[in-house]
């Protein structure tokens, strides 16, 4: 049932979303002004346990209410749930792969497509971080009408991840390096060895099959597959994701894509003034999503998806 609020003429409505397995997906969709049905965007999160507004407890990242009230000033629908085990969505999210979080996208999509308020034949995806690598594969295997890509990787998971390493360790102490990069070497193998859902790794309760899926997947094959628009936008200051791969996105989807490396962004969607961190979020988390970012991103959707 849909149940929701309208706020100027802007109107959610709490959803749950049945998954390929059952499971239901508790989700909001937020419907512009005017009569439907609207054209729509499927928003997916980041890695971790994120719920519809990619908050995973103190680490609030605050993107999926602020992206969907631009989307709907520019007459776009949006969808966006809560990740298996983490807020209203049930589950235990410790043995979730990456693999199931692409296909809870999948069947989120369909359920978006398929919903009366929504033109089905526009119906576009959007994903950060981990969401983004989803939405590659998305737009190359469910046939969405567009894709945007936010710090999206282009490259297997394994050089991903060591990639993020390396860019992380610049900030540490130089005499520590050659220590953390033989434990980091050491717990990855730990982890492409296991064959459970979870596992314990340095004493903490590890998500090991969501690190095995993620690790074994390359996007590249995907991104060449794409056969619609793309954005893809990476921030120049992003050290989780090397925004050199914007260069291989545009070379791989056959039509090309539009690529934005922006300056001064980071990976959690907020500009700095300084030197890239990790351990600036905090201070950056405070501010809200980089607002330039939010009108780029739905103004190339209502074009794609007119």
């Amino acid at each position: 049932m849909d149940r929701g609020t309208t706020t100027n003429d802007v109107r959610e409505l709490r959803l749950t979303v049945p998954a390929a397995d059952g499971l239901a997906l508790a989700s909001t969709l937020t419907l512009p002004a005017g009569e439907g049905p609207h054209p729509a965007v499927l928003c997916l999160p980041g890695s971790g346990k994120v719920d519809r507004d990619s908050n995973a407890g103190r680490v609030r990242m605050d993107l999926g209410r602020p992206l969907a009230a631009v989307l709907a000033r520019h007459g776009i629908a949006s969808l966006r749930y809560d990740r298996r085990g983490v807020g209203a969505t049930p589950g235990d999210w410790h043995t979730v792969g990456f693999l199931d979080n692409r296909a809870d996208g999948a069947a989120a999509l369909n359920a978006l497509r398929s919903h009366p308020e929504i033109r089905s034949r526009a119906v576009g995806v959007l994903g950060h971080s981990e969401g983004a690598v989803h939405a590659m594969w998305l737009a190359a295997h469910a046939q969405p009408a567009a894709a945007v890509l936010l710090a999206g990787y282009a490259r297997p998971g394994d050089q991903a991840l060591r990639w993020q390493g390396a860019r992380l360790a610049e900030s540490l102490p130089r005499p520590l390096l050659p220590v953390l990069r033989r434990v980091a070497t050491r717990q990855l193998a730990r982890l492409a060895a296991t064959t459970t859902d979870t596992a314990r790794i340095g004493g903490l309760r590890i998500n090991a099959r969501w690190w095995r899926e993620q690790l074994a997947y390359d996007p590249r094959p995907d991104l060449a597959r794409i056969p619609v628009p793309v954005l893809a936008v990476t921030g120049a200051e992003d050290v989780q994701v090397d925004p050199g791969d914007l260069d291989v996105i545009a070379q791989l989807v056959p039509g090309g894509a539009e690529t934005h490396r922006t300056p001064g962004l980071t990976h959690i969607l907020r500009r700095t003034d300084g030197p890239a961190s990790v351990f600036s979020y905090r201070r950056l988390l405070r501010n809200p999503v980089d607002e330039e970012l939010l009108n780029t991103v739905a103004g190339w959707l209502a074009i794609r998806l007119r």
